[in-house]
């Protein structure tokens, strides 16, 4: 059984971060928009935006997931928990198969390198930021906390 720390008090540092990312992907998704207008869908041409290569259906997929962090963020429910959660894994696995056809005709995201790191970067923040991030009662906060002061724990840290 995993153990989330429930009510982290770092908590609203984590929601700040999350949000911040979810922004930064919002407006790359809408710079992108507005430079792939008029090209197809699934457009291979050298079209950049915020220092990552894009295409129109990249473009509008980060629009998407920029809002849907956006509202993650500004939720003070568990919500933003398992949204973070769950983007970290996407990002993190959508990042690992774009590297593996990068150079072939299956990059239909239009990735470069760098959009392959920037995507694990945020990945690797949404995931550690989603196992932060959890609401609970106080009483299971208050629990966790004498967990943490148990004799035998104690023991182990000497």
């Amino acid at each position: 059984m995993p153990h989330f720390p429930v009510n982290h008090p770092a908590r609203p540092l984590y929601r700040v971060l999350s949000g911040l990312i979810g922004v930064y992907i919002l407006v790359f998704g809408v710079w992108g928009i507005a430079e792939t207008i008029g090209n197809p869908l699934f457009d291979r041409s050298s079209t950049w935006a915020l220092g990552l290569r894009t295409n129109l259906a990249f473009s509008l997929a980060s629009v998407v997931f920029g809002v849907v962090l956006i509202i993650g963020a500004s939720r003070r429910t568990n919500l933003g928990h398992y949204m973070n959660l769950t983007a970290g894994v996407v990002f993190l696995v959508t990042s690992i198969l774009m590297m593996s056809v990068l150079q072939t005709e299956a990059n239909f995201l239009n990735f470069s390198m760098s959009t392959v790191v920037v995507s694990m970067l945020f990945g690797l923040i949404l995931l550690g930021t989603g196992l932060y991030d959890k609401v609970g009662p106080p009483e299971h906060a208050a629990a966790e906390l004498e967990n943490r002061k148990h004799p035998v724990a104690d023991v182990h840290r000497r």
